[in-house]
């Protein structure tokens, strides 16, 4: 996901990185993908309410963060819109989990497609309810990933998506 906001943001150096308490992600991964792309992050304070987030976005800015990268919940995605709009006010691009992220005027999503995850949940439900057990069911991991770009926001912020990003998109907003 970081190869990502490289891709589109000129000059990339520093992502600050937000995230809602409670919410794992693996922050030496996360790391080690910044490393390899000549990339520092700064990390937040784990979020839990909208001052908290309010608080954020001004401290990167502060910081002169270029991007950011949004590892949200429940709590933060309730929050989308206003979230959306604080990166449009101080003009931080960001990248998200998720379409709607991008709907709401986020920049760029990209994560597991929520449809194809309903239906192998589908699957699923039906196998437990013709009798078989939970426990022996076999994990699986997301086969299918959405990448939604938003070009009015990428407008918004003077951003140029290169054309093999949107070619590869699943959908552009405009």
């Amino acid at each position: 996901m970081l190869q990502l906001l490289k891709e589109i943001v000129p000059g990339l150096s520093v992502v600050g990185v937000l995230s809602q308490r409670g919410v794992g992600y693996d922050p030496a991964a996360l790391a080690a993908a910044a490393r390899q792309l000549g990339l520092r992050l700064e990390v937040s304070d784990q979020l839990r309410a909208f001052d908290e987030v309010e608080g954020a976005f001004a401290a990167m800015k502060l910081k002169r963060i270029d991007a950011y990268f949004m590892v949200g919940g429940a709590v933060l995605f309730s929050l989308r819109r206003q979230i959306m709009e604080l990166a449009l006010m101080h003009r931080l691009p960001g990248i998200h989990y998720g379409r709607d992220w991008v709907e709401a005027g986020g920049l760029i999503g990209y994560g597991p497609s929520l449809p194809d995850l309903y239906r192998r949940a589908a699957v699923y439900v039906d196998k437990i309810l013709k009798g078989a057990k939970p426990a022996e069911l076999a994990a699986e991991q997301p086969a299918r990933f959405d990448l939604v770009i938003n070009l009015k926001t990428a407008r918004t912020l003077r951003l140029t998506i290169p054309q093999s990003l949107l070619l590869q998109a699943d959908d552009v907003i405009e």
